[in-house]
């Protein structure tokens, strides 16, 4: 067969096959969908049937039992079918004689809505029977609710369900009508439809209507057909045919010609095609004419230059990416520095997009997006926008950064001057792509909120600037670059491109924030939201250290809750779960900003106070007692049971360093101050008595430092710092006055897991 040959059979058998496939699909597709409707909608009105008929049954049920309770049988009877509830109420006595039938009731048989068994002959009404007995349970009879159903019945169920609605005369063959709301011309072929239906199944009639039977059965005795007309357009595969007919004359004639046009110069075409797939990008095909093959022919020429010139380019842009990406590999393997990593990966995206400026932000807790780092912007923030070392500020949903930030879809196009959102940078391309953490963020311990994050002191953990918790799970930033070098817009490839920096950049965000989740979780107790013990160990060290270092007081209160175990035993460890985290949120509600709570284990807590002394360690002491004390604690019980608790608490006070030269020394003061507590009756404080054994090398103390005759040392007594408050060469140190501070409560501590510690009991 010749090539020309070939070119056609092959068009034909493209183009034929699939158009009788289509041909075919579209048929049995349309013939299924439209038996599929009408089956789901048959079926539908079949739920609907049963749910009008149960509800009607109910509607007779809650008659009869209204007219069975009252002495009054006529007068309640009556008052029933004046409102509606039932068309007719008969009482009969235990013989079955009618005592009391209301006026005008429907004829018999009445259909019982609870029948198991299929109904024999016509239905003229459906009922509800209830027995009626004497207060000692003495059966007297029945009484009876009716409701006809007749020609109005069937057309409110045709109305409720939206199709044709058949009443049979009884379920025995053959099958007659006694109501329906079907034409006349076609209430023979539903009925013999509905004779060849087995149970509920739904059949076709030969006219084209789907027909399904409903019952009868338990809770609903009414032998019902419900039926429905095809959907399916007439004269449908008539007019496929014929369009398939059309169809195969015209890909004969288009086929013959395509392959007399296309034969000659396939074969240079297709030698050129061979060399440029052994290499030879500078093979050229001769172009003989001006239509579809010769066009073909200057194309391919124009597609191997280009793609010469591609591959060169191409190979250029690659060596470039790969330094790109090993420097950005590097970056992201070896350092934390968020800063730095998004500086390599702004620097790269706007070398591999050729782009003159960028700019990489993040949402902060206010929903704002804040620039983290920028390049090339110098000069391009209005005049009445903040200098350009300042941050650059986006409001989420403002402009374009905003609004690529609030939709979460890509941007990019060419923006006038006069056209460029208030605080935006000068531009006139622009493309900006989202970012968004790789998984869910991790939730926050219980009791970890805004008091945890407002207790955060310096030199303790905090969020690194510009990775604050985003207004909306997920959601971190924008990666914008703007005016791409040679005054082009930004296109797919450089869209395509920024996408993979930004992506970059979401792992790198979100590799910093698990990384700080993960200091601040071996830091703090998940159950209370308090730091731990361990962070106990190390802010005893540093608060005695600040002390030592500026002259000032520490106080210690040690914290034990009274017959925890008790609760533990009588209510469940849940119930003291319960009570150990309202505790802890008791005592970051009366603590200020600058003080740290601490669970040390089980019911034990720490709370440091820094320059307080004794006295203004015992007013937070009455202060916490108080709060704890006069309001009980709801917890919940052993089965759920609401529970509510009044809890006490024992509190030791020590004091740095009129108890204690070294941070454990204060410590088991306050232990010691505790028990003290305990024995004394619980539910109080107590101070250290007397100072703890001196230390090994005595200091000289001058005689300010010597604490008062009323035993509580005062904060300051200590050696005076220097003018100014401070030791030379160190800050002043942050917080109120100890004793004015005690006015009221203020700041709260933070949360985490800590180590198990052995501990009395108490």
């Amino acid at each position: 067969m010749t090539l020309r040959g070939r070119l056609t059979a092959a068009f034909l058998a493209v183009v034929l096959g699939p158009v009788l496939l289509g041909a075919f699909f579209v048929a049995s597709t349309v013939a299924s969908v439209d038996r599929g409707r009408s089956t789901e909608r048959l079926a539908v009105a079949a739920a609907t049937v049963r749910t009008a008929v149960d509800a009607l049954c109910q509607q007779l049920r809650a008659a009869a039992d209204a007219v069975a309770l009252t002495p009054d049988h006529a007068g309640a009877a009556g008052q029933v079918v004046s409102r509606g509830l039932a068309a007719a109420v008969r009482v009969t006595d235990q013989a079955g004689r009618v005592t009391y039938a209301t006026p005008g009731s429907p004829p018999a048989p009445w259909r019982d809505c609870a029948a198991d068994a299929p109904a024999f002959g016509p239905v003229s009404a459906l009922a509800v029977r209830v027995d009626l007995r004497d207060p000692a349970g003495v059966g007297l009879g029945a009484v009876a609710a009716a409701q006809p159903v007749d020609p109005a019945f069937v057309a409110r169920l045709a109305a409720v369900t939206g199709v044709a609605v058949t009443l049979l005369d009884g379920a025995a063959a053959p099958a007659r009508v006694a109501h329906t709301t079907e034409a006349t011309g076609v209430r023979d072929a539903v009925l013999g439809a509905a004779g060849r239906v087995d149970g509920e199944a739904v059949t076709e009639t030969a006219d084209g209507r789907y027909v399904r039977r409903v019952g009868p059965t338990s809770g609903q005795p009414l032998p019902l057909v419900l039926s429905v007309p095809s959907d399916q357009p007439p004269g449908l595969r008539g007019a496929l045919v014929g369009a398939v007919l059309l169809a195969a004359l015209l890909a004969v004639a288009v086929a013959w010609r395509l392959a007399r046009v296309t034969t000659r110069p396939l074969v240079e075409l297709a030698g050129a095609v061979d060399r440029v797939a052994g290499g030879d990008l500078g093979t050229r095909v001769p172009v003989r004419s001006r239509d579809e093959i010769g066009r073909l022919a200057g194309a391919f020429n124009r597609m191997t230059r280009e793609t010469g010139s591609y591959v060169a380019a191409l190979t250029s842009s690659r060596d470039q990416l790969r330094g790109h990406l090993a420097v950005l590999g590097d970056t992201l393997a070896s350092t934390h520095d968020l800063q730095r990593i998004l500086r390599v990966i702004l620097h790269s995206a706007i070398a591999a997009t050729g782009a003159r400026a960028g700019a990489v932000l993040l949402l902060d807790s206010g929903g704002v997006l804040v620039a983290q780092c920028t390049e090339g912007l110098d000069g391009r923030l209005p005049a009445d926008d903040p200098p350009d070392s300042a941050p650059l500020r986006v409001p989420v949903g403002a402009g374009v950064v905003g609004a690529v930030a609030a939709t979460g879809e890509a941007r990019r196009g060419r923006i006038e001057p006069s056209e460029v959102p208030a605080g935006e940078p000068r531009c006139q391309t622009y493309v900006a792509v989202p970012f968004a953490a790789p998984g869910a963020a991790p939730a926050d311990p219980p009791g970890r909120g805004a008091e945890s994050a407002a207790a955060a002191r310096p030199g303790d953990p905090a969020p690194r600037p510009g990775v604050d918790p985003a207004p909306e799970a997920g959601a971190l930033g924008v990666l914008a670059l703007y005016d791409r070098l040679g005054a082009d817009e930004f296109d797919d490839d450089d869209l395509r491109t920024l996408r993979t920096f930004a992506g970059h950049a979401a792992v790198a965000v979100d590799n910093v924030r698990v990384h700080e989740e993960a200091q601040r979780l071996s830091l703090t107790d998940p159950l209370t939201g308090l730091w731990n013990y361990r962070y106990l160990r190390e802010s005893m060290r540093r608060e005695v250290e600040r002390a030592n270092r500026f002259g000032r007081m520490l106080s210690v209160l040690a914290l034990d809750l009274d017959r925890f175990k008790q609760v533990n035993d009588t209510y469940g460890h849940p119930a003291g779960d319960a009570v150990l985290a309202e505790f802890a949120r008791r005592v970051r509600g009366e603590i200020r900003e600058v003080d740290l709570a601490f669970r040390q284990g089980g019911e034990e807590f720490v709370v440091l106070l820094p320059e307080t002394d004794a006295r203004g360690a015992a007013i937070v002491a009455d202060r916490l007692g108080a709060a704890i004390r006069d309001t009980p604690i709801a917890v919940h019980g052993h089965g759920g049971t609401p529970v509510t608790l009044v809890v006490t608490v024992s509190i030791g006070i020590a004091v740095y360093p009129d108890h204690g030269t070294t941070g454990q020394q204060v410590l088991d003061a306050a232990d010691d101050a505790l028990y003290t507590a305990k024995d004394a009756g619980r539910d109080t404080w107590r101070v250290v008595s007397a100072r703890r054994t001196p230390p090994v090398r005595e200091i000289p103390v001058p005689a300010a430092a010597v604490s008062p005759a009323d035993g509580f040392p005062r904060a300051g007594a200590g050696p005076a710092p220097p003018a100014g408050g401070a030791a030379p060469g160190e800050p002043e140190p942050c917080g109120a006055a100890p004793d004015a501070a005690r006015a009221g409560p203020a700041g709260g501590a933070s949360s985490g897991p800590h180590p198990p510690r052995q501990t009395r009991g108490r």
